[in-house]
């Protein structure tokens, strides 16, 4: 009987391990992600995903960690990022995937934090990257043509494509591997220029798509801009306006994906501020979930820093700083707070949006209806759209009357309450402040001054200037070119007031000559048109004229067809004003050379610095010289900058990393530079005796580059009569809509850094102008709604001010505007308390 029983359980036991591993089969047979025409599928399940560009490289490690938690708060659940070629196989055959190039730890970390992962492999990745991510020595592979049905280049481009995703699935970071990986990119706006390669570029496509699906297919591949993409891959919007724009995907069963969603403008040395307000952008990202768009990604939501010389032409050291998170990290409010509040409140809509009917109703040209209904109505959500930019309406909607500002969308999660209008900021604003560091100060500044080369100085010869980009082969922006001539006084203009003119065509970026070792000038070209000519007066004399030029780049291009065809450098050089008339010197032989001697000593890090001899700084500034310095960390733990509007242009290395370049002489439409401060992170410090190294081009103080600190102390609230309430006043919970607390109309203020309110600045309930850390006193005001947030807020890291007329009208009853629709404006700064520093 025993023996029974126990043969029983082994062959019950059997039985269930059977059952167990056909389970484990089926589930194992099921796609982890997968995808219709509705949504994106993931474990079986629909998803809204929230997402953001943060690029590995543009941080170092140590602020990975803070910018992810911040971007999981912003509601985010999915990071893009792209996969930088150049830096990781500068040399061909040699590879580097160390520090901030360490893409496989940055998946890694964003995978621990709960969060999923679109990677972008390109190879072409665009994203004002120098050369668009490609390799410089790509350009050099006989007979290739980039982005092209190329033999050549399809070699190197499976090659790479094949070693990046060999690297992930490794370390099983595919979500069909249990990692965060769930969606993939190949290629990148090609329909940009497609037309350039006629036929050729036509089979690119379908053989890009095809090779990537063939090398990995466990998760969906995506190519953005794509009107052709093969069934095999998903095509996706970027833009602005995706809900407007896109016409959606170019095939049955695929969903509205909006991969890039500019969340303002990056910069180019030259341009003027570039905003794009949160208003907008929710207003975009509503639209485009109300019309079946189910996936929306910021491009940037963290832009970061160009580092060294990784910026395309032009292309700013500082990098989309407008963004939820600014360069420093911090965020950018109210951009930040707003769009996490729509987060919210699309979750809140989330079952009858990913699972309701859709219906479509125009009330008006301007006035429209969306609603996404379920199971006869019972799950319900709402989105009431007025598109008129300058006129506010009101429209009926089951009965009710809904108030609209202009160029807005009300979401109505239960097609009742209004929870979020995109025009309505409930979140929080802030102000940057960047402060002088009182610890800080650089310490005995010391100089070296590059010596001008001559012809015979310079090894490399030829009978013309080389072709600048062929010559540095991108190892530096810089390259000398000198030649010399011998004059006759009789060559030379016989009148004291005429000088002969030194003219230099140049296909860019940027130039500066000297002649006779006297620094004659500097001249550059655009972002738009980078060719220029450079044209200035100079000295010559009778016998042997030395003729220098230091010709530069700012950046490769990242963009357009044909990227290996382009050309920079002088090409014509000619005097003009000679007594025989104009002499073309483009073919008098030349001495070259790669780089400047101090960057090719290095003389920016501790070693190389020894390498020349370093003297007190001299008060007077001049071209092409080093200027060296120590200094100690600053106080805090607040992100560092330097100001360096008493400079020119050059770049910047601290303790032998380089922060990248500046150009503050390259002023804007508005005369200022377009970008002053420049990140120095925290994890490039030491706590004392930081090596401070600046190479300037054409002449500058370096006493008065100052070192700051960042913060976004400055915070405030702006609430009117029509905002909602508080998104987290609300929820869905087993498909039941309800208000978690009584509803509220309130401001909202909280310090960043559990630091307190130490200063109520500014507050007004009436009528208010201005923005946060400028605002302008309008009518109406009240003295009490002053007292009211002293009392509620100072030395307190949040506080809450309810909008209610009887708390902050000095008078009730007395209204003294009483048609004047209400506005509760408050400014406060934030500091450590005393306890806390104590």
């Amino acid at each position: 009987m025993a023996e029974i029983s126990r043969n029983y359980l082994l062959l019950l036991l059997f039985s269930l391990l059977v059952a167990s591993s056909a389970y484990g089969k089926e589930k194992k047979d099921e796609p982890v992600v997968t995808y219709d025409e509705r949504s994106m599928i993931i474990n079986g399940s629909r998803e809204l995903l929230f997402s953001g560009s943060i690029h590995y490289p543009r941080s170092p490690p140590e602020m990975w960690p803070d910018l992810i938690r911040k971007a999981k708060e912003g509601g985010l659940n999915l990071i893009q990022t792209y996969i930088f070629w150049n830096i990781h196989e500068p040399v061909q055959g040699q590879f580097n995937f160390e520090g901030n190039y360490d893409f496989i730890k940055f998946i890694k970390m964003i995978g621990e934090n709960g969060l999923w992962v679109t990677l972008r492999v390109g190879p072409y990745v665009e994203a004002e990257w120098n050369l668009g991510g490609f390799p410089y020595w790509l350009k050099e592979v006989p007979n290739i043509i980039f982005r092209s049905y190329n033999e050549p280049f399809m070699e190197h481009m499976k090659k790479y494509v094949e070693m990046i995703l060999n690297m992930v699935k490794k370390e099983k970071l595919f979500a069909d591997q249990g990692g965060p990986i769930i969606m993939a990119q190949i290629e990148n706006e090609y329909n940009n220029v497609q037309l350039a390669y006629r036929e050729s570029g036509t089979k690119y496509v379908k053989w890009a798509a095809d090779m990537a699906v063939g090398l990995y297919n466990g998760v969906p591949w995506v190519m953005c801009k794509q009107r052709d993409a093969p069934p095999t891959v998903i095509s996706t919007c970027n833009g602005r306006q995706c809900g407007d724009t896109f016409p959606g995907p170019n095939g049955p069963g695929k969903p509205s994906l909006w991969t890039e969603n500019w969340t303002a403008q990056y910069r180019v040395f030259g341009d003027s501020p570039s905003m794009r307000a949160a208003e907008d952008i929710a207003f975009a990202v509503t639209r485009f979930f109300a019309r079946n768009g189910t996936l929306n990604n910021y491009y940037m939501y963290y832009g970061g820093t160009n580092f060294g010389r990784t910026s395309s032409s032009f292309v700013t050291t500082r990098y989309y700083d407008e963004a939820p998170l600014d360069e420093f990290g911090l965020q950018r409010e109210p951009k930040f707070g707003h769009l996490r509040d729509l987060h919210r409140a699309l979750k809140l809509c989330k079952k009858p949006l990913l699972w309701g009917k859709q219906h479509v109703q125009k009330v008006s040209e301007d006035l429209e209806i969306t609603t996404y209904e379920k199971d006869g109505g019972k799950i319900c959500a709402a989105f009431l759209t007025n598109n008129n930019t300058r006129i506010a309406s009101s429209i009926n909607f089951r009965g009710l009357d809904y108030y609209l500002p202009a160029k807005s969308v009300s979401i109505l999660p239960d097609c009742k309450t209004v929870v979020y209008n995109t025009q309505a900021v409930v979140a929080q604003h802030s102000s940057r402040n960047f402060v002088v560091s009182e610890k800080a100060k650089a310490k005995n500044w010391e100089m070296f001054k590059e010596k001008i080369p001559t012809k015979t100085d310079l090894h490399e010869k030829s009978k013309s200037p080389k072709e600048l980009y062929s010559f540095t082969k991108d190892t530096s922006d810089y390259a000398w070119y000198s030649t010399s001539i011998n004059f006759d006084r009789r060559d030379l203009p016989m009148r004291s007031d005429i000088l002969p003119v030194l003219q230099v065509a140049s296909l860019g970026h940027a130039l500066l000559a000297f002649v006779n070792d006297e620094f004659v000038g500097f001249g550059h070209g655009s972002n738009i048109e980078k060719s220029h000519v450079f044209t200035k007066s100079i000295n010559l004399k009778p016998g042997e004229n030395h003729i220098s030029l230091l010709a530069m780049t700012v950046g490769l291009p990242n963009s357009g067809a044909f990227m290996e065809k382009r050309f920079a450098g002088p090409r014509a050089v000619t005097i003009q004003g000679l007594m025989a008339g104009t002499l073309d010197i483009t073919n008098n032989h030349w001495g070259q050379q790669v780089g400047v001697s101090g960057e090719n000593m290095q003389i920016y890090t501790e070693e190389g610095l020894k390498k020349v001899k370093w003297v007190p700084y001299n008060g007077t500034p001049g071209p092409v010289t080093w200027y060296k310095t120590y200094f100690d960390a600053p106080e805090g733990n607040d992100p560092v900058a330097l100001r360096m509007v008493s400079m020119a242009k050059g770049m910047v290395w601290v303790n032998g990393i380089s922060i990248g370049r500046y150009w503050v002489s390259y002023l804007s439409a508005l005369s200022k530079p377009t970008q002053e401060e420049y990140h120095v992170p925290r994890a490039f410090l030491k706590a004392k005796d930081n090596l401070l190294v600046v190479f300037e081009e054409t002449g500058g103080n370096p006493e008065k580059i100052e070192i700051l600190t960042v913060n976004r102390d400055t915070i405030c609230s702006v609430i009117t009569e029509f905002h909602p309430p508080e998104i987290m006043t609300w929820e869905r919970k087993e498909n039941q809509f309800r208000a978690v607390v009584d509803p509220v109309k309130a401001a909202y203020l909280t310090c960043p850094d559990n630091k307190v309110v130490e200063t109520v600045e500014f507050v007004s309930f009436g009528e208010a102008d201005g923005a946060c850390g400028a605002f302008l006193p309008g009518k109406c005001d009240s003295t009490k709604a002053h007292k009211v947030v002293e009392q509620q807020c100072l030395g307190k890291n949040t506080c809450t001010i309810k909008f209610d007329r009887e708390l902050l009208l000095d008078d009730v009853g007395k209204d003294s505007c009483p048609d004047i629709a209400k506005t509760l404006a408050i400014q406060v700064k934030c500091g450590h308390s005393k306890l806390s520093i104590d």
